[in-house]
């Protein structure tokens, strides 16, 4: 009985430490319900309003008839019409559109004529999570639609149609196999960048508070600027090693193109590593011991891994969690680096991502400058 009691002892004094450490009872009791309330809202793998393009060569009465009706799906929005297939390569490689929807010259006239007659989807394999529910659609409603065309040929001649009235033909782009690890290597250099950039300087300061190095600090006549700007500086070559030995593995293990530009892609990430360091130090300036920054980089890990677009399709969330993944540096990054690598994307087809991770990284910085304090506790 007194091993018993006291085993008890040691859980009670366990339990009441957990209750004077506010933080970490808060985030046992917070994460669970916070990640099942946003993950079970926000994760859907039926993808629906699918951003895209259409190339209308016929502009007829008919053709435009074929796109409200894929509209009226809910699986496509359109964002607008372009004039040739170089122009819808571009809005694709940009990451703009997913799906382009081709209609040839003398559409409606051929379907008047009873002459069958072939339309194109061309749908972006770089996400390979939204090209079943663009074809399987499509070839859905163009299927039925000539079903009814040829019910009207039958009435209209008295004999059986000819052919098939209308049909579509699928092209997909950028990643025609629909390999996986095409589609996934290059997310994994965001989402490791994005794992351990944080986890490197989430502990920093909660480091130097308990070693007693922070005094140093205080006592210097650095800003808190510059003391940011100098605890990400040497992490980012670090981030640099991590990218590099990730895109040699994945070309050689894995076979993943590289189509853009390296140079372009390794300029554009030092935003996307300064942004995720700074969210690290941001951490270390709230948490009180290593175990807390340790939870905090964890709980901030899941919805960059879930709701970026890593994982889940971006188009297949709700609105607001979409707005979530707005504030998240790795969304961004992967559309660029997917981008760069999968559909040779030049700078101009992914400023508007780049931008973003600016905006972003501005404001950690400043945030996490405001947060730190030139004093001990």
């Amino acid at each position: 009985m007194s091993g018993l009691r006291r085993l008890l002892a040691i859980a009670w004094k366990e339990l009441v430490q957990l209750r004077r450490d506010r933080l970490t009872f808060g985030m046992m009791v917070g994460i669970p319900v916070m990640q099942l309330l946003l993950f079970g809202y926000a994760i859907n793998t039926d993808v629906r309003h699918m951003p895209t393009v259409v190339y209308d060569q016929d502009s007829s009465a008919e053709s435009r008839d074929l796109v409200h009706s894929m509209v009226s799906t809910g699986f496509y929005d359109v964002l607008g019409h372009v004039r040739d297939y170089e122009e819808m390569s571009r809005t694709l490689r940009a990451g703009r559109a997913k799906v382009g929807i081709v209609i040839p010259p003398r559409f409606g006239e051929h379907i008047h004529a009873g002459i069958p007659v072939k339309t194109q989807l061309v749908v972006d394999g770089s996400d390979p999570q939204t090209v079943a529910s663009a074809i399987n659609t499509a070839v859905g409603l163009v299927g039925a639609r000539a079903l009814e065309l040829s019910a009207l040929q039958v009435e209209k001649s008295g004999r059986g149609a000819l052919g098939q009235p209308i049909a579509i033909e699928p092209t997909t782009w950028y990643n025609p196999e629909l390999k996986t690890a095409i589609y996934v290597v290059p997310g994994l250099v965001g989402v490791i960048l994005t794992m351990t950039m944080i986890m490197f300087t989430a502990m920093a300061i909660v480091r130097e508070r308990e070693r007693g190095t922070l005094e140093q600090l205080i006592v210097s006549p650095v800003g808190r600027i510059e003391l940011v700007l100098g605890k990400i500086l040497p992490y980012i070559a670090i981030g640099y090693i991590q990218m590099s030995l990730i895109l040699a593995f994945g070309r050689v293990v894995f076979h993943v193109p590289i189509q853009g530009s390296l140079a372009l892609l390794y300029g554009l990430a030092s935003v996307f590593i300064a942004a995720n360091l700074a969210i690290g130090l941001f951490f270390s300036t709230i948490a009180q011991t290593q175990q807390q920054a340790m939870q905090m980089s964890f709980f901030f890990l899941l919805p960059n891994i879930l709701l970026s677009g890593f994982m889940f399709p971006y188009e297949g969330m709700p609105v607001p969690a979409q707005w979530i993944s707005r504030v998240l540096p790795l969304t961004h990054f992967l559309r660029i680096v997917r981008g760069i690598t999968l559909k040779g994307a030049s700078f101009a087809e992914v400023q508007s991502e780049f931008y973003q991770l600016i905006v972003l990284l501005v404001v950690l910085v400043v945030l996490t400058a405001s947060r730190f304090r030139k004093k001990l506790g």
